[in-house]
């Protein structure tokens, strides 16, 4: 049987693979959740060290990730698969943005930032936008 974080959605095949990173497992689970629901198939990482090692940077189709992080950053881990070539649309979650921090995800290429608590809708829109990318 798949771990927690290995479970897939019944019914599902060569659905595009949507990585979750955030320290807190609460939210990995919800956004796990919130990504089966819509019939997306989702993969959570606690940190971008965890989800680099993991080698699905270069097969997620979307990143869903926080921006405080232990050790390296969402921002961080956004300018490394930058460096590494590897273009994987990436939306920011976070309950400590403010519009600097906005401003550098975006410039370099975010998806979407969204402030924690965000709207459930917001998200899915951002993922499916990302998708079609």
């Amino acid at each position: 049987m798949d771990s927690p974080n290995e479970r897939r959605p019944r019914g599902t095949r060569n659905v595009k693979l949507i990585a979750i990173i955030d320290d807190d497992e609460a939210m990995q689970d919800s956004l796990r959740d919130l990504m089966e629901a819509a019939g997306l198939d989702a993969r959570c990482f606690g940190s971008a060290e965890e989800f680099l090692a993991s080698g699905l940077h270069r097969q997620a189709a979307c990143l869903i990730t926080d921006i405080l992080m232990p050790k390296m950053s969402g921002l961080q881990l956004q300018t490394r698969l930058k460096d590494e070539k590897c273009d994987i649309p990436i939306i920011f979650i976070t309950a400590h943005g403010d519009t600097s921090v906005r401003n550098q995800a975006t410039s370099e290429g975010a998806v979407q930032f969204l402030a924690k608590p965000f709207d459930h809708h917001l998200l899915l829109k951002a993922v499916r936008a990302a998708l079609d990318m």
